[in-house]
């Protein structure tokens, strides 16, 4: 009876341990309002790395700024928010082209969510040939959604050719996506589609036009440090610095 009752327990434990495992795939939290910041992961040469995105809630439903790095979770995401928040997701920006922001086009245009790029990102996804968005949208389009209020912005070149930053100008949040590096980065990361010489100048813009932001979501890693753009350009600053003195190998 002992060892039945043992047994029960371990079974009982490995149940529950494998369903946190599960559900960790896809992590929610609530930013501030109706802002909520999700977390997915992705195994990238050998190493599990975390995604951040960002979803809004509105009067005429959800909108989703960039997709799960994990297109497992494409799905459960669409059913999260669904059980969550009884709202369905009605519009996706990517804010550039890469799998950890545009890899789930594709998947909610199917589902019928209005999906959005600049032209350059379509550009870039039709080169490669990956699905696309159904919209293209200006470099620095502002949306308005329901009872809230954004702006898309280009600031030029950084992480990648094309990306692009949000800024809720009420609740001074500013989403960087990828071109926004944590707190807890040391270096910067991929650098296979950057242009960290530019990089310096779009940070710059960004700081110079969305002034004192009360939250900052980065694109990877811990995005809860404010400094986060601050340390962006003092990483930029460092590598131009070390390639202009031949530090670097030129890439």
């Amino acid at each position: 009876m002992r060892n039945k009752l043992m047994l029960l327990f371990l079974l009982i434990g490995f149940t529950k341990s494998f369903g946190q495992t599960e559900n960790n795939k896809l992590q929610i939290s609530h930013l501030t309002g109706d802002f909520y910041v999700y977390k997915t992961f992705h195994d990238y040469k050998g190493t599990l790395i975390s995604a951040n995105s960002l979803y809004l809630l509105t009067d005429k439903g959800v909108v989703l700024f960039d997709a799960p790095w994990d297109e497992a979770q494409f799905q459960p995401l669409l059913d999260s928010i669904k059980a969550k928040h009884h709202k369905d997701v009605v519009m996706h920006i990517a804010t550039h082209s890469h799998e950890d922001r545009a890899g789930g086009l594709g998947f909610y245009g199917q589902k019928g969510i209005k999906t959005y790029t600049i032209k350059l990102t379509d550009q870039i996804l039709e080169k490669e040939g990956k699905k696309r968005a159904e919209f293209i949208m200006p470099n620095d389009t502002t949306f308005t959604v329901g009872q809230h209020r954004f702006e898309v912005f280009y600031p030029g070149k950084g992480h990648a050719s094309d990306n692009v930053v949000v800024w809720f100008n009420k609740e001074k949040i500013l989403y960087g996506g990828c071109f926004v590096k944590s707190t807890d980065a040391t270096d910067l990361g991929y650098l296979g589609d950057s242009d960290v010489k530019e990089w310096e100048k779009s940070i710059k813009k960004v700081q110079a036009k969305f002034k004192n932001p009360v939250y900052i979501i980065t694109g990877h890693d811990d995005w809860t440090n404010t400094q986060s753009l601050n340390h962006t350009l003092k990483l930029v600053k460092e590598y131009n610095a070390a390639k202009a003195s031949g530090k670097l190998d030129k890439k």
